[in-house]
């Protein structure tokens, strides 16, 4: 299927696999890659050093291209995109704006640059920036969220910007992908759909909670960093949202503690990514506190299989999900659906 995104990434396929933290490693990205999606590396819980060994472990499972997710407010943003630079990475996928000036010289070394957004002045600033394309996450998604459905969103940024625009935000078949390319986009993006696979890295237990989800169990919280995060109801949430405000820093400080050593991030550094988290959005910081707890909570589950101890970031799809295939299943599941559903779409007369 060819689309403005396939052509400007060079993918066979109109679909994203997105940088999931903790989830989005070698292994699921190469194999998302080699099915012809594009496979999103998450650096933002990897060392420099770590980031340039898992760029070349997946340049070493695929020919295909693939790109890395990075956090644009990250101190060390330009040492990352060096390395990104110097080993021949095709995509820069961003959580947050990018500055121009990083844009630029991502363009300049002619790499793709697609942020995420999640209002449709986001993607105009971003488009206006030099910006290559957008992925527009609705409400739905899993992660950190708005409250905009993306059958809202995304026609609102179709309609404001000429650069392709990636829907993302309640898609896991074919028939959404059908119903994206109506609203006017270039391909879907996709979180939940991806990490439930056989090809992720992610434990059983941990897949084995999402695939027992209704859409009900899949919830938005406040309660981890202070910002709208949607993730799997569970205990260890509820707890959090009632927690004490003394209770949950000092977690969040000894988990923080916990994410400096993994990340090899000086006090000094995690302070300045604080300040950069706190720019523009309010937070107190208490709630910049918990935001450095977050990644250790995330990585409980997603890396330790502890259910009980971590959080689970899902899209409301994960009630919809009940199987585990491998990505080259699930992609070409998702082309033949999306033919069918073309083919049987009545034609005016």
């Amino acid at each position: 299927m060819d689309t403005a995104f396939t052509r400007l990434a060079g993918v066979r396929h109109p679909i994203v696999q997105t940088g999931m933290g903790w989830v989005a490693g070698p292994r699921l990205v190469s194999a998302a890659a080699n099915a012809g999606a594009l496979g999103i590396l998450a650096s933002a819980t990897m060392t420099p050093d770590r980031l340039r060994e898992a760029i070349r472990e997946v340049a070493s499972r695929t020919d295909a291209p693939f790109g890395v997710n990075l956090r644009a407010d990250a101190t060390d943003a330009g040492d990352r995109v060096r390395i990104m630079i110097e080993e021949g990475v095709r995509v820069a996928s961003f959580a947050l704006a990018p500055s121009p000036g990083l844009i630029a010289e991502l363009k300049e070394a002619g790499i793709v640059v697609i942020p995420s957004v999640g209002a449709r002045r986001h993607a105009e600033k971003v488009a206006g920036w030099g910006a290559d394309a957008v992925i527009v996450q609705g409400g739905e998604g899993g992660g950190h969220t708005g409250e905009v459905a993306t059958t809202v969103l995304l026609p609102q940024v179709v309609d404001a910007v000429d650069i392709p625009v990636v829907a993302a935000g309640g898609f896991f078949d074919g028939r959404g992908l059908v119903a994206a390319l109506a609203y006017g986009a270039a391909g879907v993006a996709m979180g939940t759909r991806f990490l439930l696979t056989s090809d992720s890295t992610v434990p059983d237990a941990v897949k084995a909670r999402y695939l027992a989800a209704r859409v009900t169990d899949v919830t938005v919280t406040r309660a981890i960093d202070g910002l709208p995060h949607r993730m799997l109801r569970t205990d260890l949430v509820a707890s959090l949202e009632h927690a004490g405000r003394m209770r949950a820093l000092a977690r969040a400080l000894r988990r923080a503690a916990g994410f400096r050593k993994l990340s090899g991030l000086t006090w000094r550094a995690l302070a300045r990514d604080g300040l950069a988290l706190r720019h523009g959005r309010n937070l107190t910081w208490s709630q910049v506190l918990l935001a450095a707890n977050t990644p250790m909570l995330l990585r409980s589950a997603m890396v330790d299989g502890r259910t009980d101890l971590g959080v689970m970031a899902s899209g409301q799809v994960a009630g919809l999900i009940d199987d585990l295939p491998s990505c080259a299943e699930l992609v070409d599941r998702i082309m033949k659906q999306a033919e069918e559903t073309l083919e049987g779409l009545p034609t005016a007369g």
